[in-house]
């Protein structure tokens, strides 16, 4: 994608190159990728095409070796140049991943989930935390799924909810009230939101955002960061409340 939702489908057959590929005018077009790099190409990150792509071919089906018609891209592309359409593909066709990279990211994603409920959950029996081992358990009882294109923190609450009536557990909460200046608020809803529930929003007169966030404790270093390295340090945020 670019800022939106990324696109990714899998064959039914087994896929064994990471792949982005673009069907367009009765032909299709595939490229082989770093899966890490082109996940975070598509989602709008600063990454050269040169890093994403394996090698600088456009192929009509990758798994036989087979190259596009240059004449084919010519015709639909009006180049023949691979960097350039691989932007193309990137762009507006679908990202083809190993079931092994999938199960990589889920498995990471998965102990950066339990690590983030280690951190910041008690039990409200005892106001202690649950070891690390309990919650591995209690996913496995609860057959917590991972998804493994949403980010650790977006998956926290509605794991939480699976979790909660095997494993009794509390979160400490705190509000965070966040102020973003105009260059960069448009774009910081997202990103705030997917931290946790927005209780107040306010757009101010002079275009910059005004909100109140109400996260787990233990986000709130990572909100901070991710906040800060997206305004370039232009923002304001401050703790109004814990419980």
């Amino acid at each position: 994608m670019t800022t939106g939702s990324t696109r990714m489908t899998f064959d039914r057959e087994r896929v064994h190159f990471n792949l982005a590929r673009l069907k367009t005018h009765g032909a299709i077009f595939e490229i082989v990728v770093d899966p890490d790099k082109a996940v975070e190409h598509k989602q709008g990150k600063d990454v050269a095409i040169g890093e994403v792509l394996r090698a600088e071919k456009i192929f009509s089906d990758a798994k036989k070796g087979l190259a596009a018609s240059e004449e084919q891209m010519q015709a639909i592309f009006e180049t023949k140049d691979p960097v350039v359409i691989a932007e193309k593909i990137l762009k507006e066709g679908e990202l083809q991943l190993t079931s092994e990279y999938r199960e990589k990211v889920r498995e990471t994603k998965r102990k950066k989930i339990i690590e983030i409920i280690h951190r910041n959950g008690v039990d409200p029996r005892t106001q202690a935390p649950h070891p690390v081992q309990r919650i591995e358990n209690a996913f496995e009882e609860a057959k917590v799924h991972i998804d493994e294109y949403k980010r650790a923190e977006d998956q926290v609450h509605e794991i939480l909810r699976k979790l909660q009536p095997i494993l009794p557990i509390r979160f400490e909460i705190k509000d965070l009230e966040i102020h973003i200046p105009t260059a960069y608020a448009p774009k910081m809803y997202g990103t705030v939101s997917g931290y946790g529930v927005i209780k107040k929003d306010e757009w101010q007169n002079d275009g910059s955002w005004l909100c109140v966030v109400e996260i787990p404790a233990g986000l709130q270093t990572e909100l901070m960061d991710e906040l800060n390295n997206k305004t370039h340090g232009n923002v304001q945020i401050k703790v109004i409340g814990t419980r």
